[in-house]
This record gives structure tokens, C-alpha cells and sequence, in this order.
């Protein structure tokens, strides 16, 4: 039920309180579009792209318009280009990046993700060409997001592929360098990648998944601190909780309210409501921030660990109640470059990798656009990868590793991306050489919890 005291709530929240819908995202499947000729292949993805999401950009804007919600970004994501090219003779992955680049252009959104490989078991056809193209791929293309996903509770961690993704990484930085070594910021490494995601890296359309799909991302980590704030330092953590699910329920609701419109004005299937906290680099929309004012001096210090669990619980519960369907990540981001406290507390040095690690193991998603030395070797990035994959493994849950190596700088120096991907310093890692157990190769092992069957 709508009253007058809940339309001024949410006018506050969007107009003072950074409240935003970050993503609509069109979700594609391309496996109608698989051929033994890469030239077809590229034309039929061409294709269906346009059809499928010529309406997408400008239905956002008119729900935006009509409904007074901002709606930050529209996106597309398409079933792992891996997959598609599996069937090629010629397995050119970069003809088939340019094509995606051409689509994304035509259609007016900001980013494609699903160029994308899933080889948590191992390579199939195209997963090798696929991902050798990554850095040139990232390189010659503005609106592409790249993915791969290397192991899962139920298959293990793919070592193999642990280890080539660390060069991937590396390579990628060093084709981007003249333009602030942008490329590994449009690369995840991912263990138990959910097939829903609407968020950029991560995001490609599993192929469990319709044919096409609208799936929205909403995000109000400045609401949730305004609601935390007005309710003082007097309340202890069981009231915190509450207040932090109940701002949640009333965010999804604005979520679920644009999936809905957008689903029935697209003639496309509504899928999920991913209710993540995603912050951005300005004031006043952090994470970080809403960490700080449960009572933290600064995000990094003690405790910050055991308030970001209970924050991203709170979320979820919170979430659930509000849409039938939420899905993706729904839970917390942690991406230092694009979070204004975490940007503050990484410079001061209160927040380091390690506390980073640790943060993960109770949050969304993973060591998310953390700057490292530009020297950083392929096996360090390897073995973080591997670490952070552990933790997925280990806990069933989606974790990630979007590190930028930046090259030609050291610890202290600050690259700058621009708009929601921000801007940070390059961050100190423990460089002791992880090289022979990363070149072992193979398989860590599923753990045992794996065997539900």
C-alpha cells in the first residue's frame, strides 16, 4: 500500500541517498547462432543481438523518465562466446569480440558481457581460443566484458587454468597500457559463477537460462547508511540488522517494480532481481561507508569482517521478501576502485589485500578492481586467483578476482579509470614466488561437502 509518507521516503532516497537501479540487463541466447563458419556465426550474432535488444536502451529511458527512477546502465549479456565458437572451423574469438563490439554500438548500452569461457572441469573446443584472445579481444573493444570461470564446489578448482588466466591477466594490462591498463578491468576470473548475474564483468547468459531474459540489478548502498545514521548510535546489532532489511525490502520493491515494467514493455521474460549492494566512487555511495556507521573507525580495521557478514545477510533477508525471483550475487560488493570509503581506506593503508581476502569469505563477490604493482608476476596473480577460488569452493558461494596489474607503477601510484569503474592506489602484495605450485597443473579437488547427491 502506497501512502504519501512512502512516496517522500523514496524521493528522498533517490534525489539525496544515491538510490539507482545500476543495470538493466538483457540476458541472449546464442546457441541458434552456431556454425561451422565463423563468418555466419558472427553474422547470425549480429542479428539476433539487434533484434532481440533494439528497444532495450530506450525502453530504460522511458521507465526512468515515467517512473522517476534512475536507471544507470543498460547491458546485455550472451551465452559464453566459447560455447558459440565451439562449432567453428576457424575459432577466431577476436572476429567474433568485434562483432559483439558492433552489436553493443548498434544497440546504445554500455557494456556486452559473455565473452566467456567456463572450464572449472576443464577446456572443451573453444575455450582455449577463446581465452588466448582475451587481452587482444579487451584491447580492441570499448563495451566488452569478459569472464572465466575456473572452478566450482561441485568440480573442483581447475589449476590449469588457474595458471594461464594469471598470464591472461598480465596481458591484458600490458595491451591497455596507454589507456590506464583498462583491459583487466573488464576481466573476471570467477569460481561458482552464477548463470543470472546482470553485473558487469561477471555477467553472460547460462545456457539453463530462456531465450532471452530481462534481469535487473538494483543498488542504495547510500540509503542503507542514511537509514543507519537517523536511527543513531544507540541501537544494538539486532535492531541494526532489522533497520538494514527493512531499507533492503524497500529497495528490491523499486527493483522488482522496474523488472517488471521493463519485462512486460519488452515483450521478454522477467528472470531475476539481483539486490546487490553495488557502490560507486561518489560521495555518499559506499559500502565502506555503511560499514563506518555501524561503528567502525575505518573499513580494513578489526571487525570489519563480522559487519560486512551481518550487513550482507540482512540484505539477502531483507531482498527475499520483496521479489519472488532474486538471483545473481545479491549481497555486498567490495570493488576498492569503485567504492569512495574503500578508495580512503586503501590509501591510508587500513585496508590491505589480506583483509580483502578475508572480507570475501562473507560477502557477494571477491578481490574486486584492486591496483597491484605493474611488476607483479603471472604466478602471484595466479596464486590469488587460486586463493580467492578456494574460498568459493570451500564455502559454496560465487567469489572473484578483477585485479589490475598497472604497469610502470609501484605501490602508492593511482590509476584512473573514470566513471563507476573510479579510480585507486596501486596496493602492496606479498610477493613471495607461489611459481612451483602453480605450475603443477591439475586439479585441487571438489571438497567433500560436494556429495549431496
Amino acid at each position: 500500500m502506497l501512502n504519501g509518507n512512502n512516496i517522500l521516503e523514496t524521493i528522498t532516497m533517490i534525489q539525496e541517498e544515491h538510490l539507482d537501479v545500476r543495470t538493466i540487463t538483457m540476458g541472449i541466447s546464442l546457441l541458434d547462432c552456431c556454425d561451422s563458419d565463423i563468418d555466419v556465426v558472427c553474422d547470425k550474432v549480429y542479428d539476433k543481438i539487434t533484434r532481440c535488444a533494439k528497444d532495450l536502451v530506450k525502453t530504460g529511458e522511458e521507465i526512468e523518465k515515467e517512473l522517476g527512477i534512475p536507471i544507470v546502465n543498460k547491458r546485455i549479456s550472451i551465452t559464453p562466446a566459447a560455447i558459440v565458437l565451439a562449432g567453428c572451423q576457424d575459432k577466431d574469438a577476436v572476429k567474433l569480440a568485434l562483432t559483439l563490439e558492433r552489436a553493443a554500438v548498434a544497440c546504445g548500452v554500455n557494456f556486452l558481457g559473455g565473452f566467456s569461457a567456463l572450464v572449472q572441469k576443464g577446456f572443451s573446443a573453444g575455450d582455449l581460443a577463446l581465452i588466448e584472445a582475451i587481452p587482444e579481444a579487451l584491447a580492441v573493444t570499448e563495451h566488452i566484458c569478459a569472464s572465466v570461470n575456473v572452478g566450482s564446489t561441485k568440480a573442483g578448482i581447475n589449476m590449469d587454468a588457474v595458471e594461464l588466466m594469471g598470464r591472461i591477466v598480465r596481458e591484458a594490462a600490458e595491451r591497455t597500457a596507454d589507456r590506464g591498463c583498462i583491459g583487466p578491468a573488464k576481466l573476471v576470473v570467477l569460481c561458482n559463477a552464477p548463470e543470472d548475474n546482470p553485473f558487469m564483468a561477471g555477467a553472460f547468459h547460462g545456457v539453463s537460462e530462456p531465450d532471452c531474459v530481462i534481469n535487473v540489478g538494483v543498488s542504495g548502498p547510500g540509503v542503507v547508511r542514511a537509514a543507519l545514521a537517523k536511527a543513531g548510535p544507540d541501537k544494538n546489532l539486532s535492531e541494526i540488522a532489522d533497520i538494514i532489511k527493512k531499507t533492503a525490502f524497500k529497495i528490491t520493491r523499486m527493483g522488482q517494480l522496474v523488472a517488471q515494467e521493463a519485462s512486460k514493455r519488452l515483450g521478454v521474460p522477467f528472470g531475476i532481481v539481483d539486490l546487490s549492494l553495488a557502490p560507486t566512487p561518489a560521495v555518499g555511495d559506499s559500502v565502506a561507508h555503511i560499514l563506518e556507521e555501524i561503528g567502525l573507525s575505518q573499513c580494513g580495521g578489526h571487525g570489519t569482517t563480522a559487519c560486512l557478514a551481518m550487513l550482507n545477510d540482512a540484505v539477502k533477508k531483507g531482498g527475499v521478501m520483496a521479489s519472488s525471483h532474486v538471483g545473481g550475487l545479491s549481497g555486498a560488493f567490495i570493488p576498492v576502485t569503485e567504492d569512495a570509503g574503500m578508495i580512503a581506506a586503501a590509501r591510508s593503508g587500513c585496508l590491505t589485500i589480506e583483509k580483502l581476502e578475508a572480507m570475501t569469505s562473507v560477502c557477494s563477490v571477491g578481490l574486486d578492481m584492486i591496483n597491484i604493482p605493474g611488476d607483479t608476476t603471472a604466478e602471484v596473480i595466479s596464486a590469488i586467483i587460486a586463493d580467492e577460488a578456494a574460498i568459493g569452493m570451500v564455502n559454496g558461494k560465487t567469489t572473484a578476482v578483477r585485479v589490475i596489474p598497472a604497469i610502470g607503477m609501484g605501490v602508492g601510484d593511482e590509476l584512473n579509470f573514470g566513471g563507476l569503474l573510479g579510480e585507486g592506489p596501486v596496493m602492496p602484495l606479498n610477493t613471495a614466488a607461489p611459481d612451483v605450485f602453480i605450475h603443477r597443473g591439475g586439479r585441487i579437488p571438489a571438497p567433500m561437502h560436494s556429495l549431496k547427491n
